[in-house]
């Protein structure tokens, strides 16, 4: 048996910060990551932007290089899924191997979401989540005209977005009253409803499908259209859907970790098992931005920082993960910036007029603004910041005033 003085599960954002923290902060024992791609850690958000759109290359996008992770002497046991922990005897199964571990690292994030309707496991059904995911699809683009996007977050807003930009006939179906429901205000909603309209979506709300159609071709069976509720043949070459991740913690779970949506952690990211750590997509915590409430945030802030908090405890520092929360999205030339967490918030201030295509929406509850979602408006996300952060009872005309700085904004 192998074994590590750090075993980090997962190779993502949460995995490589960690192995980056560790040596960064002079640790000098063994680490190992494992991942189950081929490929060395690389940024997922530009998956649904700019790897999608060719702008970016694979290189370009790498975390860091490949001969970085050597250098410092962190071995990538890539091509591998760990499929148990066993906490007692302090290893992991993964493939035909056990690798022991000192400390251990959960850092799996999760897996798409998919469709459970007839038709939903064709090969022209995809998702957008892996290297992997985007290449196949890539790989079709210039056979298809047709496309149906599964799923009014973020992930199929932005790829609605760049496939308008390649000439494709988009349609993009959201089963809830508007997209982005479950994150934004309504004004954020409309406004890219009315912008991804504008640009030649199909953008439906309330659209509730039924199944996928499965026609057999020369290729091999292959979905030709989505069959909605109401007996509409929405006709298609293909499908991609975007409906959330679900948490990779089976292993953990089943090893007597406590969790449920996610594995929970506490303030250092520990998880109920001895010196098994959880970070990232797949961590439930306490979150002081929303209000104490124990959520999973799905993000490159949240990954990144709470690597940081599990590594300063192993290092012996006892740093209670407390990082302001902030999120991104490209769509078009719309550049989203949203930062703090909207959860409960009881008043919206739309500051700035949406016509102009660059404006906030800002959240409140109980007179203290929570979050923001800046379009185009980046002086509003950096100085709005220090407000979220404070917790301050502010003078809501001066918010409303988009003429006066958010810096400048005193106390009610």
């Amino acid at each position: 048996m192998s074994y590590y003085d750090v075993l980090i599960v997962g190779a993502g954002h949460a995995g490589a910060q960690a192995g980056i923290s560790l040596r960064q902060l002079g640790f000098e024992g063994s680490i190992a990551m494992i991942g189950d791609e081929k490929d060395p850690p690389y940024e997922r958000p530009p998956l649904s932007k700019e790897y999608f759109a060719g702008d970016k290359s694979f290189d370009r996008i790498l975390i860091r290089p490949a001969s970085f992770w050597e250098e410092r002497k962190i071995d990538m046991l890539l091509g591998l899924r760990v499929k148990a922990v066993d906490p007692a005897g302090r290893f992991v199964t993964a493939g035909d191997r056990e690798i022991g571990y000192g400390k251990l690292i959960w850092c799996t994030g999760g897996s798409p979401r998919m469709l459970t309707c007839n038709g939903a496991d064709a090969p022209n059904v995809h998702a957008v989540r892996r290297r992997d995911d985007v290449d196949a699809m890539m790989a079709k683009l210039d056979r298809i005209d047709h496309v149906t996007v599964i799923g009014g977050g973020y992930i199929g807003l932005e790829a609605a977005a760049v496939l308008s930009k390649f000439g494709k006939k988009v349609v993009l179906l959201e089963a809830l009253d508007r997209v982005l429901a479950r994150v934004a205000g309504e004004e954020l909603s409309r406004f890219y409803e009315a912008e991804h309209r504008a640009h030649g979506v199909d953008l439906r709300t309330g659209a509730r499908m039924d199944c996928i159609e499965v026609t057999d071709g020369e290729d091999g069976p292959r979905a030709t259209a989505v069959l909605m509720e109401d007996g509409e043949r929405i006709e298609t070459d293909m499908v991609i859907v975007g409906i959330g991740i679900v948490p990779e913690t089976g292993p953990l779970i089943a090893a007597g970790a406590v969790g449920g949506n996610g594995v929970d952690v506490d303030e250092y990211c520990r998880t109920s098992l001895p010196d098994i750590y959880a970070v990232g997509d797949c961590a439930a915590h306490a979150n002081g931005f929303a209000r104490g409430a124990q959520i999973r945030l799905e993000s490159v802030q949240n990954a990144n920082d709470q690597a940081k908090t599990a590594v300063s405890h192993i290092m012996g520092k006892e740093e209670p993960y407390h990082a302001v929360p902030w999120f991104w999205s490209n769509q078009y030339d719309l550049k989203l910036q949203t930062v703090g967490l909207s959860i409960g918030h009881d008043q919206t201030i739309l500051r700035g007029d949406p016509a102009t295509r660059s404006f906030s929406v800002l959240y409140l509850k109980g007179g203290k603004l929570i979050a923001l979602d800046c379009v185009n408006a980046v002086k509003d996300y950096v100085q709005g910041r220090a407000h979220v952060i404070s917790g301050a009872v502010l003078d809501q005309a001066q918010l409303a005033d988009a003429n006066v700085p958010l810096k400048e904004v005193g106390l009610a």
